[in-house]
């Protein structure tokens, strides 16, 4: 049974080249799907064990070392393979660790674009991104240039005009006995302020929505869309663009606001954005106008070991 997504309803197909199959088992090893085995000492699919039918992850083209397995469909094709990097290519631990403390949250960004060869290469890395299940959901909606993002962040603030209702007084306390405790504290303290904040700095023409960022991505999904599909494809997004020079900073006020109703379908709708989405996230570029000199620990709220 195929498992379906927006961009497709059908399994993929996997073939198999008998004259150069070794039997080595390494596919029949790596399907989680179970839909390969070993016969007579040569690698056949087997659609009566599979589980869903292929999804098209990759994994046992990917991994034959003869090269005799090919798979088709689910937006997979041969050509799609490519052989690894090196390994002495890859940033250490210790390289890795430097990127993410040297990362600070930027809101404050030089008046200078970001080049299309740059935005290309932060794509090319947010699409390596894992995801729940092939191929990826995610949908990326790119608004390149201060202006655009200006115009967007405008736009943003004339639809949450619309929706003060939602942090009205009595609003909140009638849905405080529905949504409870934890949620009225966060619409009371942060997101009430927050409309206070975007809106009336906006009308004095002072970005608080995207900071005067030049570029503006929002990694969404659709209703098939793994939930953390878009927020991990925005996390590599974001480191991506530390390499290359941007500062970067993650806005999660924005994507719960565009979900729900008819003014945020409208909303959607005039962006192209083409899904509602359980989760999303913007994220914003540019090249920074300060410079940090030091770094904070960060600590999460519990570590339990097992």
């Amino acid at each position: 049974m195929p498992i379906p997504t927006s961009r497709t309803n059908d399994c993929a197909t996997i073939s198999i080249d008998t004259a150069t199959c070794t039997g080595c088992g390494l596919c029949v090893k790596v399907c989680k799907d179970f839909g390969l085995e070993l016969v007579n000492g040569k690698a056949v699919v087997n659609s009566g064990s599979a589980v869903f039918g292929c999804v098209g992850c990759g994994h046992c083209m990917a991994i034959c070392p003869t090269g005799a397995i090919t798979i088709k469909g689910r937006t997979l094709s041969p050509n799609d393979i490519f052989e690894l990097p090196p390994k002495e290519s890859a940033s250490s631990y210790d390289q890795l660790m430097a990127l993410f403390q040297r990362r600070r949250s930027i809101r404050e960004f030089k008046d200078k674009e970001v080049e299309p060869e740059i935005i290309e290469k932060i794509l090319a890395a947010a699409r390596t991104a894992p995801m729940g299940l092939p191929p990826s959901d995610v949908h990326v909606l790119v608004i390149n240039g201060k202006d655009k993002v200006f115009e967007f962040s405008k736009d943003f603030c004339n639809f949450m005009r619309g929706m003060k209702w939602l942090v009205s007084g009595w609003f909140l306390a009638f849905m405080r006995p529905f949504w409870g405790k934890s949620n009225d504290a966060m619409f009371r303290n942060f997101v009430r302020p927050l409309f206070k904040v975007y809106v009336e700095n906006m009308d004095n023409g002072k970005n608080y929505v995207t900071y005067d960022a030049p570029l503006s991505i929002y990694f969404y999904g659709s209703s098939f869309t793994d939930p953390a599909d878009p927020i991990v494809a925005a996390t590599y997004a974001m480191h991506a663009g530390e390499t290359l020079g941007l500062g970067t900073c993650m806005l999660g006020a924005m994507h719960p606001l565009i979900q729900n109703g008819k003014r945020a379908r409208k909303f959607r709708e005039s962006h192209g954005i083409k899904y509602k989405s359980r989760e999303g996230l913007f994220v914003v570029f540019g090249y920074p106008d300060v410079k940090y000199s030091n770094g904070l620990n960060r600590t999460f709220a519990n570590e339990t070991f097992l």
